[in-house]
């Protein structure tokens, strides 16, 4: 059975946006920090987002060039949508400039029934770990149910004071523990942590 792995990146105060979807911070230009992120990417057999998310990506990545673009065009993804099949004509990008992989975007898996069912499913075939990427409502449910193994978190060194949070819907504190930690040069931190 393989792991889902939450991968966010949050500021100090606990926000992965802020309170107008500001995610500027996210892109410190800390190439350490960016090199881990990329190994981490590689690291998974399948990415996991929510439609919006997916929407952004799936317009962005087919034709990007940096670092990332590889791992995430490259490797299968399923997007969580109740749209249904509807939700891959985001997928649908120009056919000039595509990277290599990029029509994994037209291909991803939609999973449009219930969360924990899906999950289950998705964690039930052989293969690397799930990487789920958000948004923030998405996290915040996989979190809420439950359903997550692992917690990939790249604090920043900013307070946001207010924006999205991913732990605003549980019903009762969560205790986690922490399996490793890496600081970077420009202060970001990589933060994995388990369930207790």
């Amino acid at each position: 059975m393989r792991e889902l792995i939450l991968t966010m990146a949050m500021s100090l105060d606990g926000f992965v946006s802020g309170p107008a979807d500001e995610t500027e911070w996210i892109f410190s230009g800390d190439q350490e920090a960016i090199a881990w992120k990329v190994e981490n990417a590689w690291n998974a057999g399948l990415h996991i987002m929510g439609s919006r998310t997916f929407q952004g990506m799936a317009s962005y990545w087919p034709t990007a060039t940096g670092v990332f673009a590889a791992p995430m065009n490259q490797i299968p993804k399923a997007v969580f949508s109740k749209q249904g099949p509807a939700i891959l004509q985001a997928g649908e990008t120009a056919k000039e400039g595509l990277q290599p992989g990029a029509e994994s975007w037209g291909e991803a898996y939609v999973a449009s029934g219930d969360l924990g069912e899906e999950i289950a499913r998705l964690k039930a075939e052989d293969g690397k770990p799930i990487i789920a990427h958000g948004g923030a409502a998405f996290a915040r449910s996989l979190i809420a149910h439950g359903l997550v193994d692992q917690y990939m978190l790249m604090v920043y060194p900013l307070a946001l004071g207010k924006g999205l949070p991913i732990f605003s819907d549980l019903s009762a504190p969560t205790h986690l523990k922490l399996i490793s930690s890496k600081v970077f040069p420009k202060g970001s931190m990589a933060q994995i942590y388990r369930p207790a």
